[in-house]
Protein backbone atom coordinates (compact mmCIF):
# COMPACT_ATOMS: atom_id res chain seq x y z
CA UNK A 1 0.00 0.00 0.00
CA UNK A 2 1.26 3.47 -0.87
CA UNK A 3 1.00 5.86 2.12
CA UNK A 4 2.28 9.42 1.66
CA UNK A 5 0.97 11.16 4.78
CA UNK A 6 1.15 10.25 8.48
CA UNK A 7 0.75 11.89 11.88
CA UNK A 8 3.07 10.81 14.71
CA UNK A 9 3.85 11.97 18.25
CA UNK A 10 7.46 11.91 19.43
CA UNK A 11 8.88 12.43 22.91
CA UNK A 12 12.55 12.75 23.72
CA UNK A 13 13.90 11.23 26.93
CA UNK A 14 13.99 13.21 30.16
CA UNK A 15 17.26 13.86 31.92
CA UNK A 16 18.19 11.79 34.96
CA UNK A 17 18.00 13.33 38.43
CA UNK A 18 21.08 14.48 40.28
CA UNK A 19 22.11 12.46 43.33
CA UNK A 20 22.33 13.57 46.97
CA UNK A 21 25.19 11.64 48.53
CA UNK A 22 28.08 12.15 50.96
CA UNK A 23 31.43 10.46 50.87
CA UNK A 24 31.75 7.81 53.54
CA UNK A 25 34.94 5.95 54.21
CA UNK A 26 36.59 4.47 57.24
CA UNK A 27 38.72 6.98 59.10
CA UNK A 28 37.57 9.81 56.78
CA UNK A 29 35.16 12.01 58.77
CA UNK A 30 33.04 14.61 56.96
CA UNK A 31 34.00 13.36 53.52
CA UNK A 32 31.81 15.94 51.81
CA UNK A 33 29.21 15.72 49.03
CA UNK A 34 29.83 13.30 46.18
CA UNK A 35 26.46 13.04 44.38
CA UNK A 36 26.84 12.66 40.62
CA UNK A 37 24.87 14.34 37.82
CA UNK A 38 22.01 12.66 35.97
CA UNK A 39 22.48 11.50 32.39
CA UNK A 40 21.04 13.34 29.40
CA UNK A 41 17.78 12.11 27.86
CA UNK A 42 17.90 10.49 24.44
CA UNK A 43 17.09 12.53 21.31
CA UNK A 44 14.49 11.55 18.70
CA UNK A 45 16.40 11.53 15.39
CA UNK A 46 15.02 11.27 11.85
CA UNK A 47 17.31 9.43 9.42
CA UNK A 48 16.83 9.32 5.64
CA UNK A 49 16.53 5.81 4.22
CA UNK A 50 16.89 5.72 0.43
CA UNK A 51 15.36 2.23 0.31
CA UNK A 52 12.03 3.48 1.66
CA UNK A 53 9.41 4.77 -0.79
CA UNK A 54 6.31 5.09 1.41
CA UNK A 55 5.25 6.11 4.92
CA UNK A 56 3.54 2.76 5.45
CA UNK A 57 5.58 2.09 8.60
CA UNK A 58 3.76 4.93 10.37
CA UNK A 59 0.26 3.67 9.59
CA UNK A 60 0.06 1.48 12.67
CA UNK A 61 2.72 2.88 15.00
CA UNK A 62 2.21 6.56 15.79
CA UNK A 63 3.95 7.12 19.16
CA UNK A 64 7.72 7.15 19.57
CA UNK A 65 9.51 7.70 22.90
CA UNK A 66 13.27 7.87 23.48
CA UNK A 67 15.00 6.51 26.58
CA UNK A 68 15.40 8.63 29.72
CA UNK A 69 18.80 9.44 31.17
CA UNK A 70 19.80 7.46 34.27
CA UNK A 71 19.96 9.12 37.67
CA UNK A 72 23.32 10.15 39.09
CA UNK A 73 24.92 7.99 41.75
CA UNK A 74 27.21 8.23 44.79
CA UNK A 75 30.96 8.63 44.46
CA UNK A 76 30.53 11.24 41.70
CA UNK A 77 29.03 8.70 39.30
CA UNK A 78 27.27 10.37 36.37
CA UNK A 79 24.14 8.62 35.09
CA UNK A 80 24.18 6.97 31.69
CA UNK A 81 22.79 9.08 28.81
CA UNK A 82 19.56 7.84 27.25
CA UNK A 83 20.02 6.14 23.88
CA UNK A 84 18.73 8.19 20.91
CA UNK A 85 15.65 6.88 19.11
CA UNK A 86 16.24 6.55 15.35
CA UNK A 87 13.21 6.90 13.05
CA UNK A 88 13.78 6.13 9.35
CA UNK A 89 11.89 8.14 6.72
CA UNK A 90 12.02 8.19 2.89
CA UNK A 91 14.08 10.78 1.08
CA UNK A 92 11.75 13.66 0.18
CA UNK A 93 9.77 13.58 3.43
CA UNK A 94 8.62 16.95 4.74
CA UNK A 95 8.09 17.31 8.49
CA UNK A 96 5.37 19.76 9.57
CA UNK A 97 4.17 20.95 12.96
CA UNK A 98 0.70 19.44 13.47
CA UNK A 99 -0.78 22.53 15.12
CA UNK A 100 0.47 25.24 12.76
CA UNK A 101 1.24 23.16 9.61
CA UNK A 102 4.54 25.06 9.38
CA UNK A 103 7.50 23.18 7.85
CA UNK A 104 10.00 22.04 10.48
CA UNK A 105 12.38 20.26 8.10
CA UNK A 106 12.57 19.01 4.53
CA UNK A 107 14.51 15.73 4.66
CA UNK A 108 15.48 15.94 0.98
CA UNK A 109 19.21 15.26 0.76
CA UNK A 110 19.53 15.36 4.56
CA UNK A 111 21.11 12.38 6.34
CA UNK A 112 19.76 13.04 9.84
CA UNK A 113 17.80 15.62 11.80
CA UNK A 114 17.15 15.89 15.55
CA UNK A 115 13.38 16.28 15.78
CA UNK A 116 13.12 16.36 19.59
CA UNK A 117 16.01 16.98 21.98
CA UNK A 118 16.46 15.08 25.21
CA UNK A 119 16.37 16.91 28.53
CA UNK A 120 19.58 17.81 30.33
CA UNK A 121 20.54 15.78 33.37
CA UNK A 122 20.15 17.30 36.83
CA UNK A 123 23.15 18.33 38.90
CA UNK A 124 24.26 16.26 41.88
CA UNK A 125 24.70 17.89 45.30
CA UNK A 126 28.47 18.17 44.80
CA UNK A 127 27.78 20.94 42.25
CA UNK A 128 26.15 23.07 44.97
CA UNK A 129 29.00 22.88 47.46
CA UNK A 130 30.55 26.28 48.35
CA UNK A 131 32.94 27.43 51.10
CA UNK A 132 29.92 28.51 53.14
CA UNK A 133 27.63 25.61 52.15
CA UNK A 134 29.85 22.60 52.47
CA UNK A 135 27.17 19.92 52.83
CA UNK A 136 24.29 20.73 50.45
CA UNK A 137 21.47 18.26 51.01
CA UNK A 138 19.72 18.84 47.69
CA UNK A 139 20.22 18.21 43.97
CA UNK A 140 18.58 19.16 40.69
CA UNK A 141 15.98 17.12 38.86
CA UNK A 142 16.53 16.27 35.20
CA UNK A 143 14.73 18.38 32.60
CA UNK A 144 11.85 16.99 30.58
CA UNK A 145 12.59 16.02 26.96
CA UNK A 146 10.87 17.80 24.07
CA UNK A 147 7.55 16.42 22.88
CA UNK A 148 6.01 17.10 19.47
CA UNK A 149 3.14 16.01 17.27
CA UNK A 150 4.15 16.25 13.64
CA UNK A 151 2.83 15.48 10.18
CA UNK A 152 5.08 13.51 7.83
CA UNK A 153 4.34 14.28 4.19
CA UNK A 154 6.09 12.50 1.35
CA UNK A 155 6.65 14.47 -1.86
CA UNK A 156 8.24 12.33 -4.54
CA UNK A 157 11.66 13.33 -5.83
CA UNK A 158 11.11 13.36 -9.59
CA UNK A 159 12.57 15.68 -12.22
CA UNK A 160 9.64 15.18 -14.59
CA UNK A 161 5.95 14.67 -13.86
CA UNK A 162 3.45 13.10 -16.26
CA UNK A 163 0.06 14.79 -15.97
CA UNK A 164 -3.20 14.35 -17.83
CA UNK A 165 -6.60 12.69 -17.65
CA UNK A 166 -6.85 9.00 -16.71
CA UNK A 167 -6.34 6.54 -19.54
CA UNK A 168 -4.43 8.92 -21.82
CA UNK A 169 -1.32 6.68 -21.79
CA UNK A 170 0.87 8.11 -19.00
CA UNK A 171 1.66 4.68 -17.51
CA UNK A 172 2.37 3.24 -20.95
CA UNK A 173 4.79 6.09 -21.71
CA UNK A 174 6.58 5.58 -18.37
CA UNK A 175 6.94 1.84 -19.01
CA UNK A 176 8.35 2.48 -22.50
CA UNK A 177 11.04 5.00 -21.50
CA UNK A 178 12.11 3.40 -18.20
CA UNK A 179 12.23 0.02 -16.45
CA UNK A 180 9.17 0.86 -14.34
CA UNK A 181 6.35 -1.68 -14.50
CA UNK A 182 3.13 0.17 -13.65
CA UNK A 183 -0.19 -1.62 -14.02
CA UNK A 184 -1.65 -0.83 -17.44
CA UNK A 185 -5.27 -1.48 -18.42
CA UNK A 186 -8.00 0.09 -20.50
CA UNK A 187 -10.06 1.62 -17.70
CA UNK A 188 -9.95 4.72 -15.51
CA UNK A 189 -7.89 4.79 -12.31
CA UNK A 190 -5.84 1.74 -13.22
CA UNK A 191 -2.96 3.60 -11.57
CA UNK A 192 -3.81 4.03 -7.89
CA UNK A 193 -0.54 5.54 -6.68
CA UNK A 194 2.38 7.48 -8.20
CA UNK A 195 4.98 5.42 -10.05
CA UNK A 196 8.62 6.36 -10.52
CA UNK A 197 11.02 5.38 -13.28
CA UNK A 198 14.60 6.34 -14.17
CA UNK A 199 15.00 7.39 -17.81
CA UNK A 200 18.49 6.73 -19.17
CA UNK A 201 19.67 8.89 -22.08
CA UNK A 202 23.38 8.18 -22.31
CA UNK A 203 26.35 7.68 -19.99
CA UNK A 204 26.04 10.25 -17.20
CA UNK A 205 22.69 11.61 -18.39
CA UNK A 206 19.46 10.39 -16.80
CA UNK A 207 16.44 11.73 -14.96
CA UNK A 208 13.56 10.51 -12.78
CA UNK A 209 10.03 10.53 -14.19
CA UNK A 210 6.81 10.20 -12.17
CA UNK A 211 3.39 9.11 -13.36
CA UNK A 212 0.87 11.13 -11.31
CA UNK A 213 -2.51 9.33 -11.33
CA UNK A 214 -6.10 10.40 -11.11
CA UNK A 215 -6.15 14.08 -12.08
CA UNK A 216 -9.63 14.91 -13.37
CA UNK A 217 -11.92 17.90 -13.33
CA UNK A 218 -12.44 18.90 -9.69
CA UNK A 219 -9.19 17.27 -8.52
CA UNK A 220 -8.08 20.42 -6.66
CA UNK A 221 -11.30 20.16 -4.62
CA UNK A 222 -10.89 16.47 -3.85
CA UNK A 223 -12.44 14.71 -6.85
CA UNK A 224 -10.83 11.52 -8.13
CA UNK A 225 -7.35 10.67 -6.84
CA UNK A 226 -5.76 13.94 -7.92
CA UNK A 227 -6.36 15.72 -4.62
CA UNK A 228 -4.24 13.10 -2.85
CA UNK A 229 -1.41 13.07 -5.36
CA UNK A 230 -1.16 16.61 -6.73
CA UNK A 231 1.42 17.27 -3.99
CA UNK A 232 3.82 14.89 -5.74
CA UNK A 233 4.15 17.25 -8.70
CA UNK A 234 5.36 20.04 -6.41
CA UNK A 235 9.03 19.11 -6.77
CA UNK A 236 8.96 18.31 -10.49
CA UNK A 237 11.12 20.66 -12.52
CA UNK A 238 9.26 19.94 -15.76
CA UNK A 239 5.79 18.65 -16.60
CA UNK A 240 4.85 16.52 -19.60
CA UNK A 241 1.18 17.08 -20.33
CA UNK A 242 -0.09 13.91 -22.01
CA UNK A 243 -3.24 14.40 -24.11
CA UNK A 244 -5.33 11.79 -25.90
CA UNK A 245 -5.04 13.34 -29.39
CA UNK A 246 -7.39 10.75 -30.90
CA UNK A 247 -10.19 11.61 -28.50
CA UNK A 248 -10.69 7.88 -28.10
CA UNK A 249 -13.10 8.34 -25.20
CA UNK A 250 -15.19 10.97 -26.92
CA UNK A 251 -13.52 13.92 -25.17
CA UNK A 252 -12.10 16.99 -26.86
CA UNK A 253 -8.25 17.16 -26.62
CA UNK A 254 -8.14 20.96 -26.34
CA UNK A 255 -10.79 20.94 -23.63
CA UNK A 256 -8.90 18.20 -21.75
CA UNK A 257 -5.69 20.23 -21.88
CA UNK A 258 -7.35 23.36 -20.51
CA UNK A 259 -9.22 21.43 -17.79
CA UNK A 260 -6.07 19.89 -16.36
CA UNK A 261 -4.22 23.22 -16.38
CA UNK A 262 -7.18 24.83 -14.63
CA UNK A 263 -6.96 22.22 -11.87
CA UNK A 264 -3.22 22.85 -11.49
CA UNK A 265 -3.81 26.60 -11.19
CA UNK A 266 -6.51 26.12 -8.55
CA UNK A 267 -4.26 23.81 -6.55
CA UNK A 268 -1.15 26.02 -6.89
CA UNK A 269 -0.64 29.01 -9.25
CA UNK A 270 3.11 28.42 -9.02
CA UNK A 271 2.65 24.84 -10.18
CA UNK A 272 0.57 25.95 -13.16
CA UNK A 273 3.44 28.20 -14.26
CA UNK A 274 5.94 25.30 -14.21
CA UNK A 275 7.56 24.57 -17.64
CA UNK A 276 5.48 22.15 -19.74
CA UNK A 277 5.93 20.04 -22.83
CA UNK A 278 2.79 18.71 -24.50
CA UNK A 279 2.72 15.12 -25.75
CA UNK A 280 -0.21 14.35 -28.08
CA UNK A 281 -0.50 10.59 -27.54
CA UNK A 282 -2.35 7.81 -29.43
CA UNK A 283 -1.64 9.29 -32.87
CA UNK A 284 -1.72 5.71 -34.20
CA UNK A 285 -5.50 5.76 -33.59
CA UNK A 286 -6.11 8.96 -35.56
CA UNK A 287 -8.41 8.64 -38.57
CA UNK A 288 -9.07 12.37 -38.92
CA UNK A 289 -6.33 15.00 -38.67
CA UNK A 290 -8.75 17.81 -37.72
CA UNK A 291 -8.63 17.25 -33.92
CA UNK A 292 -4.82 17.01 -34.06
CA UNK A 293 -4.49 20.19 -36.10
CA UNK A 294 -6.76 22.06 -33.72
CA UNK A 295 -4.74 20.87 -30.71
CA UNK A 296 -1.46 21.66 -32.47
CA UNK A 297 -2.55 25.23 -33.28
CA UNK A 298 -3.82 25.76 -29.72
CA UNK A 299 -0.61 24.54 -28.06
CA UNK A 300 1.72 26.43 -30.37
CA UNK A 301 -0.40 29.53 -29.85
CA UNK A 302 0.48 29.26 -26.15
CA UNK A 303 4.19 29.07 -26.99
CA UNK A 304 4.61 25.48 -25.73
CA UNK A 305 6.64 22.71 -27.39
CA UNK A 306 4.39 20.12 -29.03
CA UNK A 307 5.19 16.45 -29.73
CA UNK A 308 3.10 13.89 -31.60
CA UNK A 309 3.72 10.45 -30.11
CA UNK A 310 2.35 6.96 -29.80
CA UNK A 311 3.56 5.34 -26.58
CA UNK A 312 2.15 2.00 -27.75
CA UNK A 313 4.24 1.95 -30.96
CA UNK A 314 7.19 4.13 -29.77
CA UNK A 315 6.49 6.71 -32.50
CA UNK A 316 8.00 10.11 -31.56
CA UNK A 317 8.93 8.95 -28.05
CA UNK A 318 12.71 9.28 -28.51
CA UNK A 319 12.35 12.86 -29.79
CA UNK A 320 10.22 13.74 -26.76
CA UNK A 321 12.69 12.24 -24.26
CA UNK A 322 15.69 13.95 -25.88
CA UNK A 323 13.86 17.28 -25.68
CA UNK A 324 13.12 16.66 -22.00
CA UNK A 325 16.80 15.94 -21.27
CA UNK A 326 17.85 19.13 -23.07
CA UNK A 327 15.25 21.19 -21.21
CA UNK A 328 16.30 19.85 -17.80
CA UNK A 329 19.88 21.04 -18.35
CA UNK A 330 18.67 24.63 -18.13
CA UNK A 331 16.21 24.29 -15.24
CA UNK A 332 17.01 24.78 -11.53
CA UNK A 333 17.45 21.68 -9.32
CA UNK A 334 14.62 19.98 -7.43
CA UNK A 335 13.16 22.36 -4.88
CA UNK A 336 14.02 21.92 -1.19
CA UNK A 337 11.58 23.65 1.17
CA UNK A 338 12.93 26.06 3.78
CA UNK A 339 11.84 25.65 7.42
CA UNK A 340 8.93 27.88 8.47
CA UNK A 341 8.49 26.64 12.04
CA UNK A 342 9.70 28.96 14.80
CA UNK A 343 10.27 26.85 17.94
CA UNK A 344 9.08 28.16 21.26
CA UNK A 345 11.98 29.20 23.46
CA UNK A 346 11.89 26.58 26.19
CA UNK A 347 14.48 28.35 28.34
CA UNK A 348 11.97 29.46 30.95
CA UNK A 349 12.78 32.71 32.78
CA UNK A 350 11.39 34.36 35.94
CA UNK A 351 9.68 36.95 33.71
CA UNK A 352 7.34 34.19 32.51
CA UNK A 353 5.66 33.63 35.88
CA UNK A 354 2.00 34.49 36.47
CA UNK A 355 0.51 35.71 39.75
CA UNK A 356 -3.20 35.43 40.51
CA UNK A 357 -5.30 35.81 43.68
CA UNK A 358 -7.51 32.71 43.99
CA UNK A 359 -9.49 31.38 46.99
CA UNK A 360 -7.75 33.66 49.46
CA UNK A 361 -4.20 32.88 48.33
CA UNK A 362 -1.67 34.34 45.91
CA UNK A 363 -0.96 31.61 43.36
CA UNK A 364 2.40 31.82 41.58
CA UNK A 365 2.89 29.65 38.47
CA UNK A 366 5.14 29.30 35.44
CA UNK A 367 7.64 26.86 33.90
CA UNK A 368 10.60 28.52 35.64
CA UNK A 369 8.84 28.33 39.02
CA UNK A 370 7.78 24.72 38.49
CA UNK A 371 11.35 23.77 37.64
CA UNK A 372 12.70 25.58 40.71
CA UNK A 373 10.25 23.85 43.06
CA UNK A 374 11.15 20.43 41.65
CA UNK A 375 14.79 21.04 42.63
CA UNK A 376 14.10 21.92 46.30
CA UNK A 377 14.29 19.53 49.24
CA UNK A 378 11.74 21.12 51.57
CA UNK A 379 12.85 18.98 54.51
CA UNK A 380 16.33 20.50 54.38
CA UNK A 381 16.99 23.94 55.88
CA UNK A 382 19.80 24.80 53.45
CA UNK A 383 17.68 23.82 50.47
CA UNK A 384 14.84 26.07 51.71
CA UNK A 385 17.36 28.87 52.14
CA UNK A 386 18.48 28.38 48.53
CA UNK A 387 14.81 28.51 47.41
CA UNK A 388 14.20 31.76 49.30
CA UNK A 389 17.38 33.27 47.84
CA UNK A 390 16.33 32.41 44.28
CA UNK A 391 12.88 33.98 44.76
CA UNK A 392 14.44 37.15 46.14
CA UNK A 393 17.22 37.45 43.53
CA UNK A 394 14.85 36.91 40.60
CA UNK A 395 12.31 39.52 41.70
CA UNK A 396 9.45 37.17 42.62
CA UNK A 397 8.86 38.96 45.91
CA UNK A 398 8.96 42.32 44.12
CA UNK A 399 6.32 41.11 41.67
CA UNK A 400 4.12 39.91 44.54
CA UNK A 401 4.36 43.30 46.24
CA UNK A 402 3.51 45.07 42.98
CA UNK A 403 0.33 42.98 42.85
CA UNK A 404 -0.56 44.04 46.41
CA UNK A 405 0.50 41.14 48.65
CA UNK A 406 0.38 42.00 52.38
CA UNK A 407 2.16 40.60 55.43
CA UNK A 408 0.39 37.47 56.57
CA UNK A 409 -1.12 36.68 53.14
CA UNK A 410 -0.89 33.08 51.94
CA UNK A 411 1.33 32.39 48.93
CA UNK A 412 0.87 29.09 47.05
CA UNK A 413 3.57 27.75 44.71
CA UNK A 414 2.90 24.30 43.27
CA UNK A 415 1.71 22.69 46.52
CA UNK A 416 3.98 24.75 48.79
CA UNK A 417 2.05 27.26 50.93
CA UNK A 418 3.62 29.83 53.28
CA UNK A 419 2.76 33.15 54.93
CA UNK A 420 4.34 36.14 53.29
CA UNK A 421 6.47 38.46 55.47
CA UNK A 422 8.59 41.32 54.24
Amino acid sequence: MFVDKAVIRVKAGSGGNGCVSFHRAKYVPAGGPDGGDGGRGGDVVLVTDHNMSTLMDFRYKTKYTAKNGADGGPRNCTGRDGAPLIIKVPDGTIVRDKETNAIIKDMTGVDRFVLARGGAGGWGNKRFATPTRQAPNFAKSGLTGEEREVVLELKLLADVGLIGFPNVGKSTLLSVVSKANPKIADYHFTTLHPNLGVVFIEEGVSFVMADIPGIIEGASEGAGLGHEFLRHIDRCRLLIHVVDAAGSEGRDPVEDFETINKELAEYSPELASRPQLVAANKVDLLYDDEPMQRLRDHIKGLGLEFFEISAATNRGVRELINAVATKLQHLPPIVVYEPEYVPVDEKATPEDITIAFEDGAWVVEGPWMERLVSNVNFSDTESLGFFDKMLRQNGVYDKLEERGVQDGDTVSIYGLEFEYHR
